[in-house]
């Protein structure tokens, strides 16, 4: 057993400074699989290491991908390594041979937490989840689902589940965007409501907003250029708005 702040500074550099110098990388096999299992920030690091014994090294992690869905908490989208992950998680979800119901599984649970997602985490998420739509054009039925939300008595899909496969994601609707699209802040719900039409076949690049913070989104909207908007629609009359009111016999504007 190994220190958590130890094992933070070993993975955070394990990928690049030590894996491509090792004469035999599938020696680090335990060590990330049982990093991998730990949880937390110390999961999300250690899927760098994989990545590269899976793609590189034939690593078989058979159940690779529900502990890839266990890491989808409310905190994914406040983590220091959230652009880091989410790079990951984009490639680990990029094969077109990837099931349906798994595919449809990550979007659905990353929509739900979207529910309670900062901004920024909003604008780099929902062109995340148009990606794997656009990648896979069999969980379209969670947008076209003929009447979508409104013909659900509930939400099937189990947000509780462990396992992918058994959470009935496939059955459900993807409501968590349409209500995003009632956001405060106008990007998110422009952002939404790219959904209500059908999607173009070129991919998103999320890469420039992976790392957007809020205090660049605040940056962005503080420099943007005010624009003049017209209070009133009448010349006012009187003190209270109205022709003929009794304040316009004893009080004057002038």
């Amino acid at each position: 057993q190994l220190p958590s702040g130890l094992y933070k500074k070993v993975l955070v550099i394990l990928h690049d400074s030590v894996l491509p110098y090792m004469n035999e990388p599938t020696l680090m096999m335990d060590f990330l699989t049982v990093a991998y299992g730990i949880g937390g920030a110390i999961s999300l690091l250690a899927l760098n290491g994989l990545f590269i014994l899976i793609h590189q090294h034939n690593l078989e992690y058979p159940d690779f991908y529900k502990k890839l869905y266990s890491l989808l908490d409310p905190s994914i989208y406040h983590v220091k390594y959230r652009a880091r992950f989410f790079h990951l998680t984009d490639l680990f979800l990029s094969s077109s041979h990837l099931p349906a119901y798994l595919v449809a599984a990550f979007i659905k649970r990353l929509a739900r937490l979207a529910l309670t997602a900062p901004p920024e985490a909003l604008l780099m998420i929902i062109p995340f989840i148009c990606n794997l739509f656009r990648r896979h054009p069999a969980c379209r039925v969670l947008l076209h689902r003929p009447g979508g939300p409104a013909d659900m008595s509930e939400d099937p899909y189990v947000m509780e589940e462990e396992e992918p496969s058994e959470s009935r994601a496939l059955e459900s609707s993807l409501w968590e965007i349409q209500s995003l699209q009632n956001h405060y802040h106008p990007d998110v719900a422009k952002a939404a409501a790219v959904l209500n039409q059908s999607l173009s076949e070129m991919e998103d690049d999320i890469s420039g907003l992976l790392e957007l913070s809020a205090s660049e989104l605040f940056d962005k909207e503080v420099k943007k250029k005010a624009v003049d908007v017209p209070l009133e629609f009448e010349q006012v009359r009187g003190l209270f708005g109205k022709k003929n009111d009794i304040f316009g016999e004893h009080f004057s504007l002038e």
